[in-house]
This record gives structure tokens, sequence and C-alpha cells, in this order.
């Protein structure tokens, strides 16, 4: 039985509220921990399936939901500390957006890179997310993970395998916190923000309902690029479309279903493929049952 000190517990909820897509089906439960003790001790007490979810970008539920226990760290272990004046500590629940405004506020940097990336700094880990020409792992000094048994363990870079948007893990395990070291040189200033943010606002549909970018970009070319010289700007399955403003962006823009934007994901790999013979890799995350009503 989870005390309410230790966090919150919600029953068959739908997913859609906490997913950048808005949306997702049913949870059995959601867990919202208070801290890393009630999360450390629900893994160890309980024999549920458990999914970590963060901001909920970058990330696909299907129409049927999913079972057992989604932790969410949507709005807890966010916290950012100052270690000194090049490093910080930063929990897997904080918005690399909060981290790139930390970074700024705090005269650390260059983070300003950070702004640029949807979704939490735990799901930036997972995936090694970037952009403006930085991956976030080029940055992290060591990081704080927590099992399935649920034991906290401080590991290394060097025990992880990383790559172009891949991390694969030494064990199963899920981010709590890692800690960042920046160079010396520089430091993340509000008008690189304010830059970076215009030129994301110029050439991505920020205002709409979309996960990020959909798909990887494959050497020596761009996702986008090969979508649009597919004719695939527009294009529509249900109620979701490839954007007009970036064609590596999916708009739920007419209450879209898992099942349209799985759909047009598996017809845009299609068609890339027919048209260039290049294989496009996804970069959102699809998880969850399907809705077989």
């Amino acid at each position: 039985m989870i005390n309410r000190n230790d966090g919150e517990l919600i029953f068959n909820k739908m997913l859609s509220s906490y997913t950048s897509w808005k949306i997702g089906g049913p949870a059995d439960a959601i867990f919202i921990p208070k801290s890393k003790k009630a999360l450390s001790d629900l893994l160890r007490n309980s024999s549920e399936e458990f999914t970590w979810l963060g901001n909920g970008t970058n990330v696909l539920i299907r129409d049927g939901g999913i079972r057992g226990i989604v932790i969410s760290t949507k709005k807890t272990l966010n916290n950012i500390q100052k270690i000194n004046d090049s490093s910080c500590k930063v929990e897997s629940g904080a918005s690399c957006f909060d981290l790139a405004l930390f970074a700024t506020k705090n005269s650390i940097g260059p983070a300003a890179f950070f702004s640029g990336i949807p979704g939490s700094v735990g799901g930036a880990l997972t995936m090694n997310a970037g952009c403006f020409g930085h991956e976030t792992w080029e940055f992290v000094k060591s990081v704080e993970v927590i099992d399935r048994q649920g034991e906290i363990h401080h590991l290394d870079p060097k025990e992880f395998s990383i790559s172009y948007r891949s991390v694969s893990f030494p064990f199963p395990l899920w981010f709590l916190s890692c800690e960042m070291i920046f160079p010396d040189k520089g430091v993340t200033t509000m008008e690189e923000l304010k830059s970076l943010r215009d030129s994301r606002i110029e050439r991505q549909p920020l205002s709409d309902n979309t996960c990020g970018s959909v798909f990887k970009n494959p050497d020596g070319n761009h996702a986008g690029d090969l979508i649009e010289r597919s004719g695939l700007k527009g294009f529509r399955i249900g109620g979701c479309s490839v954007s007009e403003k970036h064609a590596n962006f999916i708009v739920n823009d007419k209450e879209a279903s898992a099942r349209d934007i799985e759909t047009l994901i598996n017809h845009i790999q299609n068609t890339v493929k027919d048209r260039f013979g290049i294989g496009l890799d996804t970069e959102v995350r699809i998880i969850g049952e399907y809705d077989e009503r």
C-alpha cells in the first residue's frame, strides 16, 4: 500500500494528458514519487511491471495503454543544484529547458543547446538527445541510477555504450540524476537562449501537438529533407499529418489516435525507402498495447 507521504498513486488514468502528442490509452496505475526513497521502496516491494515516463515527449503510447505501473516524474525529482562554476547536479525529472535556464542564471555553460531539446533530462540521457551540434552525454561526468530491485547505483559514462541517439545500459535501469560538467570557456547567456528559441520557432511547429523529431537522421542525410523530397509534407492519415513547417514532425491536429500516428510513421518509412532506398529509424519510442476494439 502506498503511503500518501511517499507519493501519489492514480488508477486507470488516460495517459494522453502526460504526453506532448496528447495521445495515450489508460495506465493501470500511475505513481508520482515524492522522493527517491519512495521510488526505491515501491520497486523493492512490488512485482508489477514498471514503465518510466518523463515529460512525455519523444514517446507514442498506443491506444490500449500500459499495463502495470507507470512512474511519472513530470512534476517531481526535478531539482538542479550548482556544484561549482562549471558543473551542476540535475535530477532526471527536470526539463532540458530548465537546465539551460539554470545554467544561464548561474553563469554555467555553454549549455544553451539544452533549450532546444524537448522533454526531461532523464529522457535526454536515455536516448542521448541533442541539437545545435551538441549531445547530452558530451557533458555527463557521472549518473545516479536505480534498478528494478530498487537499488541505487552511481555509474561512470564509460559503463554505457553511447552513440547517436542511442544509449546501451550495463543492466536494466532508470536515471535518477546526473552530474554535468561544462567547459570553463564561455557561459550560457539569455541572448543565446532567445536566439536558439527564435530559430526553433521559425523552423519547427513548436505550438502544435508533436513529439519533437520523429526519425533519426540517417548518415549523410536529414530525415526531414528526405520526407519533404518524397512529397509528404502535409500528408494526412486520420487525425494527424506531416507538418508543413518541418517534415520530421507529425502533428496531432484533429484528435488523432495512436494508431493514426503509427500508420503514418510506417507510411513515411515505406515511401522514403521506395524513393531513396534509405531506411528511417524512429527517434520516438512506441510503447504500450494496441486497442483491439
